[in-house]
């Protein structure tokens, strides 16, 4: 939850420390750690919650919990709503129920699951709290069937940052070529596919176009969405030439297919009256979670945490298709905050200068380098750098001076870590063909920021490797680390597998509603490596705050 928004004395002395570089930008300076930014902030009303855009994907198993681009302006249609009966979300969802309640042995096989494992629905409801109002909302805008909210439980648990095998991400579960086709912007600095708001403007943009390609059939629409309209149209075919009945129940259609409809029908059911499963789900208030505001532009995430008072890992979890440091310079300049910590944010964030938005170093401006290519080292635009030193469109750097550029201090939350490397795969970055070698020699103008963005690792993993800080100057021609092999067995006891010997070790702390497969998807391993690795069992539980030893790839 938001802390209150930290009083403008706080930041004074981060004002006059940013001041203070930015007039002396043509001046060598040593890097240093950015003080926070001092912005005075003024009081605005609140504005109302979400807005929308999701595509196919792999559907979740209930028994296995698993664990962006400029849209332009995003609508926001009034869907807060609250039942004059019960404040209670659960309420709002079975008014707004449509579909057929189904009977059949495949719907009481998952159905009983459900009924059989209420932690596990608990810990689904308690990440969906953050996410129910304003898809709900959206639905009842679209006047589609509410059902359609607990598709994410089937999908991806409510995890924002689940990943499949099949490269599906997000609480909609996208693959990268369906979120691509419904406007989800996929680069080095943001996954649209986990933007809670446009994945959800995609899904239901892509749930009601096949909704109308099968006329007006949500069952076989939902299917759809799960194995492809073609994979359906074929099957429909086929029955027509057969003369059998052409709804999702007599159709062929892929195993996992038959029973993810069947997973949704039995959510509803459950839903709809869970005191007859001997189930009590803790109350998800019918009121809006976060509200969207205006950044004005790229801005570093550590920046808005300061302001708002938005603890870093809860600015994460609202804005997991961020996963970097700041946001994407191109867009979308928007963010999800709890709408406690939003008043006056937005003409907050609008106010800042370039160089408060985000944090900076200084470069030494070198011979044959250009603006262009500087940004490109440090992940930026040249107009960003242009803004930053005040340099006219055609002014070109002089060697020896100094520019201010970038300065990535954040260490990031894992999730974002992880969803960060599952981007940076073999092929997508350039300066691979160093990795292998586990050496990289440092060339003249490279910074430690530099070579992690071209070996597609993080800044401060490598930095960690070499015993460095992050800041700490490198010079050409000295030799940095940038792989390592972990330690065969893990420190909490477990013998390791294989995958240890060439993974890197991180340490992850349980949140609320995790599970072990979920963190195993998550980081991309098996939960019998999980298992091996903290001197586990099988069948073991864990609890919000302990720390589990994983060896993951940087490769994802």
């Amino acid at each position: 939850m938001a802390k209150p928004i930290r009083p403008l004395s706080a930041y004074l002395t981060g004002l006059l420390a940013l001041s203070a570089l930015a007039g002396c930008a043509s001046h060598p300076t040593a890097p240093s750690k950015a003080s926070p930014v001092a912005i005075a902030v003024p009081a605005v009303p609140a504005t109302p919650d979400g807005a929308t855009q999701t595509a196919a994907s792999s559907a979740a198993s209930p028994a296995n919990d698993p664990a962006v681009q400029d849209i332009g302006p995003v609508q926001f249609p009034d869907h807060s709503f609250v039942s004059p009966i019960a404040p209670d979300l659960f309420v709002r969802l079975r008014s707004g129920f449509q579909l057929e309640d189904t009977d059949g042995a495949q719907v009481d096989r998952e159905l009983n699951w459900y009924a059989n494992h209420p932690d596990y629905l608990e810990r689904v409801w308690g990440r969906a709290e953050h996410y129910m109002h304003f898809i709900v909302g959206q639905l009842n805008a679209r006047s589609m069937p509410l059902e359609i909210a607990l598709l994410p439980v089937v999908e991806s648990a409510f995890e924002p940052y689940a990943y499949s095998r099949a490269r599906a991400a997000g609480l909609w579960q996208f693959i990268p070529g369906t979120g691509s086709n419904y406007g989800l912007k996929q680069d080095w600095w943001y996954d649209g596919r986990r933007d809670v708001v446009a994945s959800t403007r995609a899904a239901l943009d892509y749930l009601q176009s096949l909704h109308d390609e099968f006329n007006g059939d949500w069952l076989l629409a939902i299917a759809a969405y799960n194995c492809g309209e073609g994979n359906v149209e074929r099957a429909v075919r086929r029955n027509e030439r057969l003369g059998k009945p052409i709804d999702f129940w007599h159709l062929k259609l892929p195993t996992e297919t038959r029973a993810y409809v069947p997973k949704l029908l039995a959510m509803r059911r459950i839903v709809a009256d869970p005191a007859a499963y001997g189930l009590e789900f803790s109350q998800i208030d019918d009121t809006p979670y976060f509200v969207q505001v205006n950044t004005g532009g790229q801005i570093d995430l550590q920046v808005v945490s300061e302001i708002s008072g938005v603890g870093k890992d809860d600015l994460y979890e609202l804005n997991p298709a961020f996963h970097r440091w700041a946001t994407d310079p191109t867009g979308p300049y928007s963010l999800l905050v709890p709408i406690e910590a939003a008043e006056g944010l937005e003409q907050t964030l609008l106010s800042l200068t370039p160089e408060q938005r985000m944090r900076v170093a200084s470069y030494e401006v070198h011979k044959q380098d250009t603006i262009a290519g500087i940004a490109k080292q440090y992940a930026t635009t040249p107009e960003l750098l242009r803004h930053l030193n005040n340099l006219a469109a055609n002014d070109k750097p002089v060697v020896g001076s100094t520019l201010m550029v970038p300065s990535a201090t954040i260490q990031l939350p894992e999730k974002a870590m992880r969803a960060a490397a599952l981007f940076d795969r073999p092929g997508r970055m350039s300066g691979r063909r160093y990795a292998h070698r586990g050496l990289h020699v440092v060339r003249r103008g490279d910074t430690l920021f530099a070579i992690a963005h071209r070996l597609g690792t993080d800044v401060h993993t490598l930095a960690r490797l070499n015993n460095m800080d992050v800041n700490d100057p490198i010079r050409a021609g000295q030799r940095l680390v940038v792989s390592s092999r972990a330690p065969a067995a893990s420190p909490a006891g477990g013998r390791a597998t294989a995958s240890a010997g060439s993974g890197r070790q991180i340490t992850y702390t349980v949140r609320r509603g995790d599970t072990l497969y979920g963190i195993a998807r998550l980081l991309q391993v098996t939960v019998r490596e999980l298992l091996g690795w903290n001197g586990m069992e099988s069948g073991s539980s864990i609890r919000p705050g302990q720390k589990l030893v994983a060896f993951v790839s940087s490769r994802g």
